[in-house]
């Protein structure tokens, strides 16, 4: 489902490649039209709009069966993607900014069913608090959860929204109306979303419907949009939040959840191992199929030998994972194979809860709000303890010579930003010699524990599963806090992402990677309303200085937004960057066109021109 284009993506470092029992065709095999791809860790459902389900395995699937206006290129650049339709601003002053979105005759979903504006509007209702409240659906910020179960709420697009969109007489146009300009508003417009499948899984339908049905089902969303019909609307959102959240596929798999505008179809899926998609031979909602591939398997390997292997046997195409030196090594002693090497928009993290997400019960643990200077002295002394310099020496830069310590969240090194956000964001409380942080870090934790290196604190993490680089990364940070009073209790879990708002975590510590290069991009992190904002933060004041970089502004001032609210959280202990991804993409030289992109779906952001 394709709803508006998503900031931020958890990174489970995760590819896909997909086996149906006999459907697998060896890589170097005769055909020359499957691609094979790798990664780490599996797909956990198809409908990456959900909250909790926004990883990027999920999203390079949506991606591959979902066009919407817009893509990036492996430069940054954002592409219109005038296949699909056309947008352009029809008003613009300092109260009124509207933007109108146009679909193009003809276009199809892979069931034969028109693509239309009507198709456009599930994202309001997936991004609109105040219309999930109106049509009584809950209130996304409040204590009744809308039963649309969206990361897309409470963000920017909710925060400048006027009224609902307006449908054209000739139902093919949405024009969107914004309460003043928008920063990156060509980032936030509606995207094509399958209602009539959407309407006709509510009513409790299990197979492909006649076009003419499904015109009609279209028809009812267009009521119940309009009219905002709970029942109706419930009914969906029950599907849309529950229904797609599969691992498996097969011949009793709802086609109807797999109905696609993208180049593929999802065809088959078995759970933890593997993705396959077809060519969609309905698909026009995009730059044209100019390649030679006419399938695409994700295969999931969790072993980084065994996915090597894999690769020098022909059974994968393209590898892509959070590698170690010993890995890049033995890739490019693969023959037939090209490796290259990057950096992508994507950083690794280690956050501390300090209250419970939305929906979670309270937390009371060692960093809780509740305790006060308490909390936040042990929360600032357990960010020192992390080693992070140990961390990126031993595990970054054997891949990437050239890799730093991280001192911010909204900006990475090579931004002409940078240097100056992390002069002043508070950030050098945090940079030192591991030894001297540790005993500034022990003195902090003696003014309330005394006894903490004899007794340590227990602190329970969720560590994420299936990575070899992210065990190596806990068991460096769990042995320096040791040192300084802490007591890291790992829990490690394969499927770890939709845990990580549970309160039972004290610690979590994973990856954003940008999907875009919105400069509200982080919002959602650490607004108290967030949809990514996990760990409970909730500060008036860093509300406020996060609402206000939504609307233009001039590089300077931008810098001096963030530098502002990263000082609010270095001040409070609740994040500390630790370093940027290094890339290592691994292909058959045979397979032409692989371009890896910095930003998030990082390999398959060009499928259409794919071929051997």
């Amino acid at each position: 489902m394709k709803s508006m284009r998503t900031v931020r993506i958890a990174v489970a470092a995760l590819a896909a490649a997909g086996l149906v029992a006999g459907s697998f065709v060896p890589a170097h095999g005769a055909t020359r039209s499957t691609v094979v791809i790798h990664d780490t860790n599996p797909l956990t459902g198809f409908n990456s709009g959900v909250s909790g389900y926004n990883l990027t395995a999920n999203t390079a699937v949506g991606y591959l069966t979902g066009m919407g206006f817009n893509y990036y290129d492996d430069k940054k650049n954002l592409v219109k993607n005038t296949v699909l339709g056309s947008y352009k601003v029809v008003k613009n002053s300092q109260t009124d900014f509207r933007v109108q979105y146009t679909v193009n005759p003809g276009r199809v979903w892979s069931d034969g069913t028109s693509i239309t504006g009507v198709d456009l509007l599930l994202s309001h209702v997936l991004c609109s608090n105040k219309y999930a409240i109106a049509a009584g659906l809950g209130d996304p910020a409040g204590k009744v959860a809308s039963a649309f179960n969206a990361s897309c709420y409470s963000g920017t697009y909710n925060d400048f929204i006027v009224g609902d969109p307006v449908l054209s007489d000739d139902k093919m146009s949405v024009t969107v109306q914004y309460k003043g300009p928008l920063a990156d508003w060509e980032l936030y417009g509606p995207g094509p979303s399958p209602v009539h499948a959407l309407v006709l899984m509510s009513e409790g339908k299990k197979a492909l419907q006649s076009v003419a049905d499904n015109e009609a089902a279209k028809a009812r969303f267009l009521t119940a949009f309009q009219t905002k019909n709970t029942a109706a609307l419930t009914a969906m959102a029950k599907v849309w939040s529950n229904d797609y959240n599969i691992q498996a596929v097969d011949s009793s798999t709802n086609p109807l959840l797999l109905v696609s505008n993208g180049g593929f179809i999802v065809t088959g899926a078995v759970a933890k191992q593997s993705v396959t998609l077809k060519a969609n031979a309905k698909y026009n909602s995009g730059p044209a199929m100019s390649g030679s591939v006419d399938t695409v398997v994700y295969k999931y390997i969790s072993d980084g030998n065994a996915a090597t292997q894999a690769l020098a046997n022909g059974e994968i195409d393209l590898y892509s994972g959070q590698v170690t030196a010993d890995a890049v090594a033995a890739l490019k002693q693969i023959k037939g194979v090209n490796v290259v090497g990057g950096v992508a928009a994507t950083y690794e993290h280690w956050d501390l809860r300090v209250a419970a997400a939305q929906g979670q019960p309270a937390y009371t643990g060692v960093f809780a709000n509740a305790n006060g200077q308490k909390a936040v002295d042990l929360r600032r002394a357990f960010l020192m303890g992390v080693p992070r310099q140990e961390i990126v020496d031993k595990l970054i830069k054997p891949i990437n010579p050239d890799a730093v310590v991280l001192r911010s969240v909204f900006a990475q090194p090579g931004q002409a930003t940078y240097d100056s956000i992390a002069r002043a964001n508070g950030s050098s409380f945090f940079v030192a010699d591991q030894a001297a942080l540790n005993q500034r870090a022990i003195a902090l934790v003696k003014k309330w524990y005394p006894d903490a290196q004899a007794n340590p604190i227990k602190v329970k993490v969720l560590v994420p599963g299936n990575n070899a680089r992210r065990a190596a990364e806990f068991a460096l940070a769990q042995a320096n806090l040791k040192k300084i009073g802490f007591d890291l209790q790992g829990d490690v879990q394969v499927s770890w992402s939709p845990r990580i708002a549970n309160t039972e975590y004290d610690v979590v510590f994973f990856a954003w990677s940008a999907s875009s290069t919105a400069q509200a991009g982080t919002n959602a992190n650490w607004l108290s309303t967030g949809s990514n904002n996990r760990t409970g933060v909730n500060i008036p004041q860093l509300d406020q200085i996060l609402k206000s970089v939504t609307v233009p502004l001039a590089p300077t001032a931008l810098a001096q937004k963030y530098i502002s609210a990263e000082r609010i959280l270095n001040d409070q202990g609740l994040t500390v960057p630790v370093f940027q991804f290094p890339t290592v993409t691994a292909y058959n030289k045979d397979l032409k066109n692989v371009k890896p992109a910095p930003l998030s779906p990082n390999l398959v952001w060009n499928y259409w021109e794919w071929a051997y």
